[in-house]
């Protein structure tokens, strides 16, 4: 093998300009958010939305304060500049935390650039699409192994004495090597609630997201099986919680589970499941 350096070549190469190519993308693309190519790699650009409205957030309140579920209380996301601020910060706050999340590579007021997850030009898959894949597969030792990433992610991320923003398996992606990162922050649930009833939010998104995948692969026992154990590595405050909450949310075990009254009645009634 040759060593010998070639003299004429370059020492280095130029860093890219993210924050003048964030400044022009910002100006002329049509969406809020798309991927671009600079140089060799994928990057993403989003803008700022317009601002949201705070109707829907006091629909939930009202929802929660008659359910006495703390962890059903909305957690402002009042789009805009402030959500974009929002989730520079909180990418950066998890990734010095050890958690894996989009590299932020330059941020201004209405909006900011992040590295992409996986290589350039390759679509990376949400958690949840892996496993409805496994499922329909009928691979279900792939199923439970991906629920339980699922579950280790939030583990890893709640012992670093965080949590997540909207935990459902949507927004966790499982990235070329096989890990697990962690996407959408536009809302800091930290901000408004107690951290073991944001841990205990986190847990609920993810039941909810998830556990009809468990029970249409006829895993559902195992499932309640590691569920209980990844409770008992939890904080006191939070199984207390997250007990609390489950007492309180008996009432749908009288949910039908008929396939005819729609997906979305199904998925609560087997988070009910898999949680009772």
């Amino acid at each position: 093998m040759n060593l010998t350096m070639d003299a004429s070549a370059p020492t280095h190469t130029t860093a890219p300009d993210y924050a003048a190519f964030l400044q022009q993308q910002l100006a002329t693309q049509p969406h809020n958010v798309m991927a671009h190519v600079l140089g060799h790699e994928q990057i993403w650009i989003k803008r700022a939305g317009a601002p949201h409205g705070t109707g829907r957030y006091r629909a939930m309140a009202v929802l929660a304060a008659l359910l006495r579920l703390d962890a059903l209380r909305p957690v402002p996301n009042p789009g805009g500049p402030t959500a974009i601020a929002t989730e520079v910060q909180r990418l950066r706050d998890l990734a010095a935390r050890g958690i894996r999340v989009p590299v932020v590579l330059a941020a201004s007021t209405n909006g900011f650039a992040m590295r992409h997850l996986g290589h350039t030009g390759e679509e990376i898959h949400s958690l949840g699409n892996e496993i409805d894949h496994a499922v329909q597969a009928g691979d279900t030792a792939t199923v439970l192994a991906l629920w339980q990433q699922g579950l280790d992610t939030l583990t890893q991320v709640h012992h670093q004495g965080t949590c997540l923003s909207q935990a459902f398996a949507r927004n966790l992606v499982r990235c070329p090597d096989g890990e697990v990162a962690c996407i959408d922050f536009e809302d800091d649930p930290a901000a408004v609630l107690p951290l073991a009833v944001c841990h205990v939010r986190d847990a609920l998104c993810y039941a909810h997201s998830t556990a009809i995948y468990l029970q249409t692969s006829g895993t559902l026992a195992e499932g309640r099986a590691r569920w209980a154990a990844w409770v008992a590595q939890g904080s006191a405050e939070m199984q207390e919680v997250l007990a609390t909450s489950v007492r309180r949310m008996g009432w749908m075990r009288r949910l039908p589970s008929s396939r005819r009254l729609g997906r979305d009645l199904q998925r609560v009634r087997a988070a009910y499941d898999l949680l009772a």
